[in-house]
């Protein structure tokens, strides 16, 4: 498969006057079109400023960062989708969807077609002249990440999207979301700190260290490639994987 994202030896040190803080430390990995990488490791390692180094919102201090081939920067070819989901309760959803598009001055009705033809994939048809109050935690989020699929990337990051969840809606998002990316052959990052999390959606792990950070293990579970994520975690596979990544985090010596 196509190289979609490529880190090469790199380090990244955040300075002020009085002192140096080192907080990526020869961070190495790539990311193939339509795959779901996931980022595990300890609050604070580093997992968010590594999608801020795919967004091209920052840039290494040493080493390079590609997507699709060029420095993020040069090219804008990454989605968020958050920890919340940030819908403006004054819009509508459709006006919520359509907002990215606004910004980047797209052709509104094309977008708004396409915003109709995802709505109605995802059932969430009739819903666009509502208000997000309107709407469930799971719904939003939906709605959120069509929000980012109208503007066609050709990357999905997402850093904690379901941590302001419960854990009954938690389950039914990771799965909806899980269908909505693979539907939309998307290659994605996700960020989270549930290890479940990343076993239900993800092709890959990589388990990350406290700071400065690195990779401490790739853990490749794309045995599970196309099982959605319910069937999953019933899987007898889910338990050892979970074990594997588990001790990987708890191992200070590697």
């Amino acid at each position: 498969m196509d190289e979609l994202i490529v880190f090469d030896k790199v380090y990244l040190t955040y300075h002020t006057k009085e002192s140096e803080t080192p907080v990526l430390s020869d961070i190495n990995f790539t990311v193939s079109k339509g795959e779901l990488m996931g980022l595990v490791g300890p609050s604070g390692c580093g997992k968010t400023t590594i999608l801020s180094l795919i967004s091209g919102i920052i840039a290494p201090t040493s080493g390079s960062v590609l997507t699709g081939g060029s420095p993020p920067q040069k090219c804008d070819i990454s989605g968020y989708m958050l920890q919340k989901d940030e819908l403006l309760p004054w819009r509508t959803n459709m006006g919520n969807i359509l907002l990215g598009a606004e910004i980047k001055k797209l052709d509104r009705q094309k977008t708004k077609q396409k915003a109709i033809q995802l709505l109605k994939k995802y059932d969430l048809e009739g819903v666009e002249k509502h208000y997000p109050s309107q709407l469930s935690g799971g719904m939003r989020q939906r709605i959120a990440l069509i929000r980012t699929l109208v503007l066609a990337p050709q990357i999905i990051l997402l850093d904690e999207p379901f941590s302001a969840l419960d854990f009954q809606t938690r389950l039914q998002v990771v799965g909806d979301v899980y269908n909505m990316l693979k539907s939309e052959e998307m290659t994605a990052v996700f960020v989270t700190h549930d290890i479940n999390e990343a076993i239900s959606m993800c092709d890959r792990v990589a388990v990350l260290s406290s700071k400065p950070c690195r990779i401490k293990k790739i853990i490749d579970i794309s045995e599970f490639n196309g099982i959605p994520p319910s069937e999953r975690r019933v899987n007898k596979r889910f338990v050892e994987i979970y074990d594997d990544i588990l001790t990987t985090m708890q191992n200070d010596g590697e």
